[in-house]
């Protein structure tokens, strides 16, 4: 298994892991899951690594039918601006790939912030690791988990 599902199973949570097969001509990772597991695109959320003009980098976890909102982020963060990270700099702090950069499990723990519409579900599905895996758990879990805070992140979600 990930170290994302690592992650959960030795914190003791409930979640369930959901697989599907990743087709590699898809780039849309996140709507890819919702299309094949057969679920709602507001319940999957992306995981995007951020560099902040502080020097840092964060974790903004969004819906996969909206856009992250960099100003919100910067915001919820305490930097002033922040931009989508280096995709070298994400698989190294991250531990994973992109399309498969999981919340759970990071080599390095980043300042992690959900969108606060996560709240409004029961559970939500973040990857778990790599693409093809989906990890359902409670977003009072996710954030428990991540140390996480909840923010308005999202734009264009619907």
């Amino acid at each position: 298994m990930t170290p994302a599902v690592n992650q959960a199973k030795k914190a003791g949570v409930t979640y369930q892991i959901h697989e599907y097969s990743h087709d590699a001509q898809q780039s849309s990772y996140g709507e890819e899951a919702a299309e094949k597991l057969g679920i709602a695109t507001a319940r999957v959320f992306k995981t995007l690594v951020v560099q902040l003009d502080s020097g840092g980098l964060a974790v903004g976890i969004v819906p996969v039918s909206g856009m992250l909102n960099l100003k919100q982020l910067a915001k919820a963060a305490g930097a002033k601006k922040a931009a989508m990270a280096d995709a070298k700099d994400v698989e190294r702090a991250t531990g994973y790939v992109l399309g498969g950069v999981s919340p759970l499990g990071q080599k390095k723990r980043l300042p992690t912030f959900i969108d606060a519409s996560a709240e409004g579900f029961d559970t939500i599905f973040v990857s778990a690791g790599r693409r093809g895996l989906e990890i359902e758990l409670a977003a009072g879990v996710l954030a428990r988990l991540t140390n996480g805070r909840f923010a308005s992140l999202a734009q264009g979600a619907g």
